[in-house]
């Protein structure tokens, strides 16, 4: 885990100093963030009013920034976003600067790499060595790697959603409850956007929590995390005069609820569920391939389903959903992936899971990885050195496999009908992955014994031996390993296992 996260740490510091653009060294929504950073370490407020009339935005943006505040009845202004971010990085900022602010995320990244470990070894029952491999595979590329120096919520909130899963697979006694209250909490106070993603972490854990008969401490998780909610929307409305941070904008004319458009196409807006993963420029896969072994991880572990199984499908598909038919667009000004990065650490236990067990898709995923780690690379030499900037024209790279590869994608901004040509050949490309993952594996009552009664530990355990069910060979394969008599006495089901919700 050590090694890992320093390893991610340093991989990702490197980025730290690039321009995001040519009058800027963030964009978008970074200076908002730093700013209220700044205020916070400053003048223990998140008024900027005085760091805007100041333009201490100058450190980090060069050219006139557009301020995306109004203010309210005293003077004062807020940034429309939450504040949680800038109480982390508030610290840094004040010793280090903007650069200071970033390094921290770095280190943040490095953190999330160490908890993906921890969860697929202590909870996924993945050998050590495997899992640290994997993790790398996904944190030295694109996008966790990006937004381990890019001043958003996006990897915050990975390390957050990596936290829940982590309880939420195990015990869920009162430290675990504790411990997933306090994630849940954290992640709208990052991004009101996350609050979908928050509920279904809720609702799994209410839910497992009455099935194993624990209905008080259910009402108990319940009611903390109501009078939680109760406290975000009286907090909004004292801070930023609306339900969200969106309502100290100066830029949603139409109220608060237009962030995610005036007139919400969600047809056209469909398209995305399979263009987050491929378009051409703001895909996931079209800078690291990697993310495609995740799809028929996820087909194996829906069919195999496994102890935890739900704590990362359905935070995952909720995610996944928000980023398609709620977020305004996922072309912007800001490194591609950004609206999925929250829900990415599911996928990457997914796949660790998997690979863990599918020893054909090593080889796949070695090569993809290695194609992501040197396309990110590349462009971040390129962007040190002035030849293009991180943010603002990322897509101008002159890796030449890169490129050639991104012609084989759609472009889900110019929609010429060879791009729906391409988005129809992908949808076929992503179900048979999805196939080949669910014949990978068999459906768990074929590996694995009932449960034990009464037993409430929610830990991934290795599976059973049982000559009758499990061959040798197959045994190997699933990484199962002989137990004594009362290791087997203590198999269970897990976190919502077994027969989901």
């Amino acid at each position: 885990m050590l090694g890992v996260a320093l390893l991610t740490a340093a991989w990702c510091a490197v980025a730290a100093p690039a321009r995001a653009s040519y009058g800027a060294r963030t964009i978008a929504d970074e200076p908002q963030y730093l700013l209220s950073a700044m205020s916070l370490a400053e003048d223990l407020d998140l008024d900027i009013s005085d760091e805007l009339s100041d333009q201490r935005w100058r450190e980090f943006h060069e050219g006139q920034l557009p301020e995306q505040t109004k203010p309210v009845d005293d003077g004062r202004r807020f940034s429309p976003h939450d504040p949680l971010l800038p109480v982390v990085l508030a610290v840094p900022m004040a010793v280090g600067g903007w650069l200071g602010a970033k390094l921290a995320l770095a280190a943040l990244a490095g953190a999330l790499a160490a908890a993906l470990v921890w969860v697929a070894v202590r909870r996924f029952a993945v050998p050590a060595a495997v899992a640290a491999l994997v993790t790398l595979a996904f944190s030295l590329t694109s996008p966790l790697s990006a937004y381990g120096t890019q001043v958003y919520p996006e990897l915050p909130a990975a390390l957050v959603l990596t936290v829940a899963v982590g309880a939420l697979t195990g015990a869920l006694d009162r430290r675990g409850r504790w411990v997933l209250g306090a994630a849940v909490v954290a992640l709208p106070w990052l991004a009101v956007k996350y609050a979908p993603v928050a509920a279904v972490l809720a609702l799994v854990a209410l839910v497992h929590l009455v099935r194993t008969g624990r209905r008080r401490p259910a009402l108990v998780l319940a009611g903390v995390l109501g009078a939680a909610a109760v406290l975000f929307l009286g907090a909004h409305q004292l801070l930023y005069g609306g339900w969200t941070a969106y309502a100290a904008g100066d830029h949603f004319v139409g109220g608060e609820l237009t962030v995610a458009g005036t007139s919400p196409d969600v047809i056209g807006r469909s398209a995305r569920l399979v263009g987050l993963l491929v378009d051409r420029n703001f895909g996931l896969a079209a800078w690291s391939p990697a993310i495609l072994v995740a799809v028929p991880a996820l087909g194996a572990l829906v069919r195999r389903r496994p102890p935890g199984w739900t704590a990362l499908a359905v935070p995952l598909v909720a995610g996944w959903l928000t980023a398609t038919f709620v977020a305004l667009t996922m072309h912007g000004y800001w490194w591609p992936g950004r609206q999925t990065v929250v829900v990415l650490p599911a996928a990457v236990l997914a796949t660790t899971w998997w690979v863990a067990r599918a020893r054909s898709a090593r080889p796949w995923l070695a090569g993809a990885s290695a194609f992501g780690l040197a396309a990110w690379a590349w462009v971040v030499f390129e962007a040190l050195t002035l030849r293009l900037r991180l943010v603002i024209d990322f897509d101008a790279t002159t890796n030449p496999m890169l490129r050639a590869w991104r012609l084989m994608l759609p472009d889900y901004g110019q929609r010429a009908a060879a791009d729906w040509a391409r988005h129809g050949l992908w949808i076929v490309v992503l179900a048979l992955l999805g196939a080949a993952g669910w014949r990978s594996a068999r459906p768990r009552s074929a590996f694995t014994p009932s449960p034990s009664k009464g037993d409430r530990s929610t830990m991934a355990r290795p599976t059973v031996h049982d000559p009758r069910t499990n061959p040798p060979d197959k045994e190997r394969n699933s990484n199962a390993h002989p137990t004594s008599a009362a290791s087997r006495r203590s198999v269970h089901p897990g976190p919502a296992g077994g027969g989901g919700l």
